[in-house]
């Protein structure tokens, strides 16, 4: 790869934060926009979860094929058909005339998006090379996903307030655009030394297992359990087949030695749990601030600040925590108030009151900004430099398989809860399951951060790492012979 100049190297940062913009920005916006999006496409409860979960399942499961597809043929290949499939994708989904075109187009989009963020990772970590630079940008990327998170329920309800929910997509096409054409003009071509070989089998039992495991969860409440019998039964019939298949390449797509790794083991649960329940969140309290109380969009964006803003000001800080006192403290702190803000609804009614409402956003808001920023540090605590790669995909699969079981499981229970009833007589009964099943994804945090993070774990990450480093040793004599 050429050498590029201190100019160049914030031109490729700054196109890779495009990427990572617009992905991020388009999934907070959306969340805002679903009662409108109900309202104008005549959408059930399922449905909503769907043009959440048709993104986020086709992004995990294809994240990790993007990230080793760019490896063998050339990051800034993948990177440019990702920001092309993506910004087309938004275009569609702009002007789909259905339910069920939106959900197709937002898989469009999943595939472009599947090929942004992990491969736009991949081209900074080979652009800034020097430790310091790389970790400077890094917190730029990391405080570009919190202005997202801040500024996505706002825009979204903006954009929808004065324009209509179609106009969230359209956003994406400026900025996919100068994307596409810096990356043109400042990106460099790359490639790994020696590319991962492709996995079609794991790769399509991944997709069956996803696809049917949300399948079936977000179907049961309408169609019934006889009806998606046939689906939980491909799931569990893909998850047997990944088990007894993967241990058996040389380079699986998923490798299962590394769950022999405490902190990798803990960080997959944390992200899936972390996640989920900002999926959960954000579903239930779209549905609520709009549909029960009333909000315009705007409005709603607006009761989301006190969310978004401590996820703005806290990730920063959950950055500096992990790297001066590793990620036991800020997830320590992220089970707790995640945990804590569940529990206002859960068991306290927090909608009942303007300042248990306001708490429990801002509560949540801190929880989740301190648990993102050490899931791959603790993914990739002790792996060798060849496989860290690998672990901080998985890491990734891990968040979006998260969130779209969050909308999944806590939209079927709001779908039973709510039943025949209105929105607005029986919204805030409904969701309690689907609240504590987010107080149970807030402890999940707290007691796998605890475990995850202490001696004993990293004992075990050190032994999986020394197996690794002795096979990797072994290929390399066996190679030279």
């Amino acid at each position: 790869m050429p050498e590029l100049n201190h100019r160049q190297r914030l031109l490729v940062l700054a196109t890779c934060c495009m990427s990572l913009l617009i992905v991020s920005l388009d999934t907070t916006a959306l969340n805002v926009a679903l009662p409108s999006m109900q309202h104008g496409l005549h959408a059930h409860t399922s449905g909503l979860q769907w043009t959440i979960d048709a993104y986020t399942l086709v992004l995990a499961s294809l994240l990790m094929l993007s990230g080793s597809t760019a490896d063998r043929i050339g990051r800034k290949k993948v990177f440019l058909t990702g920001l092309i499939v993506f910004s087309f994708g938004s275009l569609l989904c702009s002007l789909a005339p259905s339910l069920d075109a939106l959900i197709v187009f937002r898989m469009i989009q999943a595939v472009g998006g599947s090929m942004l963020n992990p491969v736009a990772m991949s081209i900074m970590t080979n652009t800034f090379t020097d430790a310091r630079e790389r970790a400077r940008a890094i917190g730029v990327w990391g405080a570009v996903f919190g202005i997202s998170m801040a500024a996505g329920p706002l825009v979204g309800g903006l954009l929808v307030e004065s324009i209509g929910w179609r106009s969230i997509f359209w956003v994406n096409l400026p900025v996919g655009l100068a994307a596409l054409l810096l990356t043109l003009r400042f990106v460099p071509h790359s490639r790994a030394p020696r590319g991962r070989r492709p996995d079609p089998i794991g790769q399509v039992l991944v997709i069956a297992l996803f696809g049917s495991l949300t399948y079936t969860i977000i179907e049961a409440p309408d169609s019934g359990l006889t009806s998606v019998l046939p689906f939980a039964l491909i799931a569990a019939a893909s998850l047997g087949g990944l088990l007894w298949y993967e241990p058996r390449r040389d380079e699986p797509l998923i490798d299962l030695r590394f769950f022999r790794s405490v902190p990798f083991s803990g960080a997959t649960v944390i992200a899936i749990s972390g996640f989920a329940a900002l999926g959960g969140f954000l579903f239930l309290s779209t549905l609520y601030l709009q549909n029960v109380r009333g909000l315009s969009a705007l409005h709603a964006g607006l009761w989301m600040l006190p969310m978004a803003v401590p996820i703005l000001l806290c990730a920063p800080l959950a950055g500096r925590l992990v790297a001066t006192r590793g990620p036991r403290l800020p997830l320590l702190l992220a089970g707790v108030t995640m945990t804590a803000s569940a529990l206002l609804f859960a068991a306290f009614r927090a909608e009942s009151s303007d300042v248990t409402l306001f708490a429990s956003y801002a509560l949540f808001g801190v929880g989740f900004a301190m648990v993102n920023a050490p899931i791959t540090n603790t993914a990739v605590s002790g792996m060798p430099r060849t496989q860290a790669g690998v672990a901080a995909a998985v890491a990734s699969t891990s968040r979006q398989l998260g969130q779209t079981l969050g909308v999944a499981v806590v939209g079927a229970l709001l779908a039973s809860g709510v039943g025949s009833s209105s929105y607005h007589d029986s919204f805030v009964d409904a969701s309690v399951s689907g609240w504590w099943v987010l107080v149970g994804c807030g402890l999940a945090v707290l007691i796998f951060g605890a475990l995850s993070s202490g001696r004993w774990a990293r004992r075990t990450a050190e032994r999986m790492a020394e197996q690794f480093e002795s096979i990797d040793a072994r290929e390399a004599v066996r190679a030279s012979a």
